[in-house]
């Protein structure tokens, strides 16, 4: 097939890497504007683009694909067989959607109908599923509910992080992805529709989820701070002061006694929650860089008794 691609961080890497070992042709590829990024505020150009520019691939940089119809030509004039479309970050029009012959294909990181929208993976997390997986879609005109192509599960490990699930899941969609070109071009598929009554967004993450609720339960808790990281990340308190959290772990599911919020264990770093005990692994104070807590608590030991989350 002739395919133009259509993504732009890191988890539509790992599918443009997997079609460019196909005999497919990518003929283009569309990715955002580079952004200032860093304290210089450098343009930064997008993942999907740098390696576009490693296989000297012609690439594209639209601010808005409905606003320059002279990019809907461009298109026209390439004459894809399929666009692939892997976490693009924009709204393709109708007019692009129609021109290829095997359609405009997305990889989207949840299991269809559920988690619509831009933080599926984050929100699997977040919500405490077991499971999860990628689906590849027909896509129309609305918010990820095109008809179903293929999916795969796989299962939420009990301590794993949304950047790590995120990773995992950006593997899964590109060889399914590659799988589910080879079928269409066979006629082996036949798209499913998506149930609606049985769909969920997942909106995106904010800034303001980020504060840790120790009067939760401890498996919410633990949740939150695996759904959260990398981004935006779970925080909390420490002496006045800010201190992330990117890891934590179960240690109990019985009260502990203590008020929620205290450090019931200084040499551990395990604090208490309404219904058990949590103990943060992994951290990074104001100033400092992001490490294991034993490697935090060796320089900056805990006091007995002391109350996360207070000013």
């Amino acid at each position: 097939m002739k395919i133009i691609f259509m993504g732009t961080p890191d988890f539509a890497v790992p599918t443009l890497k997997a079609l460019y070992n196909t005999d497919h042709e990518i003929a283009a590829v569309f990715t955002q504007p580079d952004k200032p990024k860093g304290r210089g505020y450098k343009l930064t150009p997008p993942p999907v683009k740098v390696l576009a520019l490693e296989h000297n691939t012609p690439i594209y940089q639209p601010e808005s694909l409905k606003k320059q119809p002279e990019m809907c030509d461009i298109i026209k004039e390439i004459a894809p067989d399929c666009i692939v479309v892997a976490a693009y970050g924009k709204i393709l029009p109708k007019d692009i959607l129609d021109i290829p012959k095997y359609h405009c294909v997305n990889v989207h990181g949840s299991l269809l109908p559920k988690y619509r929208g831009a933080a599926p993976i984050q929100w699997s997390v977040l919500n405490g599923d077991e499971v999860t997986g990628i689906t590849t879609m027909l896509m129309g005109e609305g918010l990820d509910t095109g008809d179903i192509l293929l999916q795969e599960e796989t299962p939420i490990g009990e301590n794993e992080t949304a950047a790590e699930l995120f990773d995992r899941l950006a593997e899964i969609g590109a060889g399914l992805l590659v799988k589910t070109l080879e079928k269409l071009e066979k006629g082996e598929i036949t798209p499913v529709k998506q149930d609606d009554s049985k769909a969920t967004y997942a909106s995106m993450l904010t800034k303001d989820m980020c504060v840790i609720d120790f009067s939760k339960p401890v498996k919410q808790v633990h949740k939150t701070i695996c759904g959260l990281s990398d981004w935006p990340c779970a925080t909390t308190l420490l002496c006045g002061k800010r201190l992330k959290v990117y890891r934590s772990e179960i240690i109990s599911t019985k009260p502990s006694g203590k008020e929620p919020g205290t450090v019931v264990d200084t040499d551990k770093f395990c604090v208490s929650c309404s219904d058990g005990v949590l103990r943060f692994t992994e951290v990074q104070a104001e100033g400092s860089k992001r490490m294991k807590s034993e490697d935090y608590l060796r320089g900056k030991p805990i006091a007995a008794g002391t109350v996360l989350g207070v000013e």
